[in-house]
């Protein structure tokens, strides 16, 4: 009898966790379905897309129940570039929490050496060849990951050097919160960020922005990024292939690492 009362109470149990839980059509209904298949790949859904000739954003429109503030934080930067993302982690329902994720995020030093495709060198190269938690946008001094916790903040800033193969040293705010049905992510750069002693992108310029949100079909991970340039710089730069392939980097440190959970 003992047996049969627990056995009822772990189902009534997940299944009242289950059905919290959104479906992905719930957070995209009446997506095209190229785009949904292409979501449910290893590589997910791309697009770049340029304020000059209009941008394509499939977070802030109609087919999306995202909370608003996801995509608006990025477009209020005014960038002249944007890059999207979207992805499901595809897994049991439930069994990946918003903590795992959390924790996942805080390995900052797990940035360090992950590589990209270098068009220029025709090889993989690391695109961040350093990664540190850092004090404080004033105090510069690395200062080791902690570990992992089992409380999850509702809202938590942090400090991050990223020595980049291309800008040097690059600083970054990030930034954690609580949304909707998930984990928002903000990586904003507090310092400007130069090539060859040229600044490219200004301080408070370039964002990108992650939002994770388990889903009954497993990790729905949602992604935008923008940076503000000049048209001098633009017209040097690829800028659609660097934000890109920061993104992409960006995004597969946390999926490695919600893959270790």
């Amino acid at each position: 009898m003992r047996k049969i009362f627990f056995l009822l109470f772990f189902i009534f149990f997940s299944n009242n966790i289950f059905a919290q839980l959104r479906a992905f059509n719930d957070v995209f209904p009446n997506l095209n379905q190229d785009i949904k298949t292409s979501i449910f790949k290893e590589s997910g859904y791309v697009k770049s897309s340029q304020k000059t000739s209009g941008f394509v954003i499939i977070g802030n429109g109609q087919n999306s129940k995202l909370d608003t503030q996801i995509v608006n934080n990025v477009l209020r930067k005014n960038p002249g570039f944007l890059v999207e993302s979207i992805l499901v982690l595809q897994g049991n329902p439930g069994s990946i929490s918003l903590l795992d994720i959390y924790n996942a995020l805080g390995k900052i030093g797990d940035l360090q050496g992950r590589l990209y495709n270098s068009s220029t060198r025709k090889q993989l190269v690391p695109l961040f060849e350093e990664a540190n938690r850092i004090v404080s946008d004033r105090q510069t001094t690395a200062i080791p990951d902690p570990p992992p916790t089992r409380t999850l903040p509702r809202n938590e800033t942090v400090y991050v050097r990223l020595k980049d193969v291309n800008f040097g040293n690059t600083y970054y705010r990030a930034e954690m919160s609580l949304i909707q049905n998930g984990l928002r992510y903000t990586l904003t750069n507090f310092r400007s960020m130069s090539y060859l002693f040229i600044p490219v992108i200004k301080e408070d310029k370039f964002i990108a922005q992650l939002y994770f949100e388990p889903i009954q079909e497993g990790i729905l991970i949602y992604s935008v990024a923008g940076a503000d340039i000049s048209d001098f710089v633009a017209s040097k730069i690829d800028m659609d292939s660097a934000i890109s392939k920061r993104l992409n980097v960006i995004n597969s440190w946390a999926i490695d690492g919600i893959k270790k959970k």
